[in-house]
């Protein structure tokens, strides 16, 4: 049986299998965004059905668009909200890596992100006096759970969890299939990925990282690398942005200024043992730039990096930790990989 499919951000190839075991091939929307699972079970033993249970169930605690959600519930300061294991998962793992990147990761940079446009609110007209108000209701050390409740420092401070929680969900689905004995899968959700064992041709998986393209039509992979028993995520301003008044606005925003990140820094791919420690990482590693990033990164165990940055000339130019280095494979002299080229969505476009 075969079986292929273009993964957002990155490249899988499907082959044969053998008569006991096939290769199950699911996709679908979730997350405002879409999902790409592959793994390995019995040819009459289809897990979709559950996997969906599973997405939507998770999508019912941390979307923001889903007025009845928790994470909803929690912003309009519903006090009998019930928070669940999803929920407190990415709150105080989110604290934690707010923590250990000086409150560049921050999820309460909600109202900042929804009045730039980017969130689950309208876009305001933005200057410094609303800025300033607006940074008044941000930052992580001004929310805490106390009592399996949400305690904010004021009402109007609002949540938003989706720069870690498509990572998280591909943890979520990882793990469900683990617990069911998949021993063979790969998870993506959105661009980020976890994946364990082997492919269907018996090797480990491989998956291409985007050149940082503006272009929604022409794509290209910068480079190709050869994983398993991991977790990547991928960040990025090139393709989700606005131009306004001439100033090309991208959807990241510095909590410390309330403005658009600016650095050279063009796309920041992260791999980690989990896919939510990844995806977070990868945002907070955009908010940084180059130079802050790498060295954080340097001084994080269980991180590898890769980043694309441009130069002085507007050429891309590239950053990997060793352990990221030693992965890629397909790779030319020339910076193009031999193998075709992925048609990935827009860069960090999922609505969660």
């Amino acid at each position: 049986m075969k079986k292929a499919g273009w993964l957002i951000g990155w490249l899988i190839v499907l082959s044969g299998c053998t008569s006991e075991t096939i290769y199950h091939y699911y996709e679908g929307p979730i997350f405002g965004t879409s999902f790409h699972i592959t793994y390995a079970t019995r040819a009459n033993r289809s897990l979709d059905q559950k996997i969906l249970k599973k997405l939507n169930e998770f999508n019912h605690s941390l979307s923001t668009y889903d007025p009845g959600s928790v994470i909803s519930r929690v912003n309009q300061n519903d006090s009998t909200v019930r928070l669940d294991k999803y929920f407190t998962t990415v709150f105080n793992r989110s604290t934690e890596i707010s923590d250990l990147t000086g409150g560049t990761f921050d999820i309460t940079v909600a109202p900042l992100v929804n009045a730039w446009g980017f969130g689950f609110a309208g876009k305001k007209e933005m200057n410094q006096s609303r800025i300033d108000s607006l940074l008044a209701l941000t930052g992580y050390r001004k929310v805490h759970l106390e009592d399996g409740r949400v305690v904010k420092e004021d009402p109007r401070i609002m949540l938003d969890c989706s720069a870690i929680a498509k990572g998280y969900g591909v943890d979520v689905v990882s793990e469900y299939l683990e617990l069911l004995g998949i021993k063979d899968y790969l998870v993506e959700i959105g661009g980020e990925m976890r994946c364990k064992g082997l492919n269907p041709k018996g090797k480990m998986w491989r998956v291409g990282i985007d050149k940082p393209l503006e272009s929604l039509i022409t794509r290209e992979i910068q480079e190709v690398i050869q994983v398993t028993d991991m977790a990547i995520a991928t960040s990025g301003n090139y393709r989700r942005f606005y131009i306004e008044d001439g100033v090309k606005y991208a959807h990241t925003i510095d909590p410390s200024t309330g403005y658009p990140a600016r650095s050279n820094l063009l796309s920041a791919t992260v791999m980690a043992d989990d896919c939510m420690t990844a995806d977070a990482f990868a945002t907070a590693f955009m908010v940084m730039g180059l130079d802050r990033a790498i060295r954080l990164s340097d001084s994080l165990s269980g991180i590898e990096v890769f980043f694309i940055y441009g130069d002085e000339n507007g050429d891309f130019k590239e950053y990997a930790s060793s352990g990221m280095r030693s992965r890629i494979v397909s790779y030319t002299s020339s910076g193009q990989s031999s193998l075709q080229p992925v048609h990935p969505e827009k860069a960090g476009s999922g609505d969660l």
